[in-house]
């Protein structure tokens, strides 16, 4: 069985980061491990507090994991502080996992600040997979095809720029082979906590069974489909979607 370590934060909810990514990993058949850098109190309604885990606690997490289990691929989630970002590369550079995935998640829905000095780890990754705010953010720049090549330019990475705030739903793969549109279509479900950490550890596990980075990507987005689709209803603000779908059945 393949494997992936996800490092990201806890979500109480069970809707996003770490649980959203245990999900999605069973769910596509590959085995999940998990380094958590921070505690979240969180609902479908609003983040409440974030309590980050020591950096030294992070590292003997993340060394823990691989030093007995090594990983296909890393999926990158939650950075609280750029200690921790520091002491994720240190442990990748000294592990090498085959891929990485880091999603550039800085905000939550909810505008709650989550993550700091991920910079440093976009050079390490194989696919960031910034927002259209985000990538905003990072670049200064508004023109979607623009930010995503600098990313990619100044990084040395490739760039998953996803479209869900556009009105179309499209992504952009920005690679060194070029810029590929992916599109997408509105799903009517307001339900949509946790797409971003669903869509990257989705990337991770179909590039730790061995798949190239385009279909990689390909594939995840239609699991995440799948799972908005699937319109699963909790909570009184924006719902988790439903990471099981593909699985369910009468026992």
């Amino acid at each position: 069985m393949k494997t992936v370590l996800s490092i990201a934060g806890s979500d109480c909810s069970g809707g996003a980061g770490i649980q959203a990514d245990l999900k999605t990993l069973t769910a596509l058949g590959v085995y999940g491990m998990t380094a958590i850098t921070a505690i979240t109190v969180q609902n479908t309604c609003e983040v409440r507090s974030v309590e980050a885990v020591s950096p030294e606690l992070l590292r003997a997490q993340i060394v823990a994991v691989l030093e007995d289990i090594p990983a296909d691929a890393v999926k990158i989630g939650m950075v609280a502080n750029a200690e921790q970002a520091a002491v994720i590369a240190d442990c990748l550079r000294w592990f090498q996992p085959p891929h990485i995935v880091v999603d550039t998640v800085l905000r939550s829905t909810s505008g709650a600040v989550l993550s700091a000095g991920m910079e440093v780890l976009f050079p390490l990754a194989e696919l960031i997979t910034p927002n259209i705010p985000e990538a905003q953010q990072l670049t200064g720049l508004s023109d979607r095809t623009e930010a995503a090549a600098f990313l990619r330019d100044t990084y040395g990475c490739a760039v998953l720029l996803k479209g869900g705030h556009s009105a179309g739903a499209d992504d952009l793969l920005c690679t060194a082979e070029g810029l590929t549109w992916l599109r997408g279509e509105r799903i009517n479900n307001p339900d949509t906590h946790g797409t971003g950490c669903t869509l990257s550890s989705g990337i991770a596990a179909f590039l730790a069974m061995g798949l190239p980075l385009p279909e990689a990507v390909r594939r995840a987005k239609a699991y995440l489909t799948g799972a908005i689709t699937a319109g699963l209803h909790l909570g009184h603000g924006n719902g988790p979607i439903d990471h099981m779908y593909l699985n369910r059945k009468e026992f």
